[in-house]
């Protein structure tokens, strides 16, 4: 039963930030400074390294205060 809880919860929160990734991205979350983004020729390679950082200490702190 936890794990049908998990995935629900989880498959919840990928829908939610499907829909809310244009407000994400109009705000500049996805192409902060230290973000690295590479084009050379027909390839491209982009990883956002800051913004993975920024979303994790948010999580990190609204799961801090629910847990509080």
């Amino acid at each position: 039963m936890d794990m049908q809880r998990f995935l629900i919860g989880l498959g919840l929160a990928i829908l939610i930030a499907g829909i809310a990734w244009p407000l994400i991205s109009r705000i500049g979350l996805g192409r902060l400074p230290g973000d690295i983004a590479i084009q050379r020729g027909n390839t491209s390679f982009y990883f956002p390294l800051v913004t993975c950082l920024v979303v994790s200490l948010l999580l990190s702190a609204v799961a801090w205060l629910l847990n509080r």
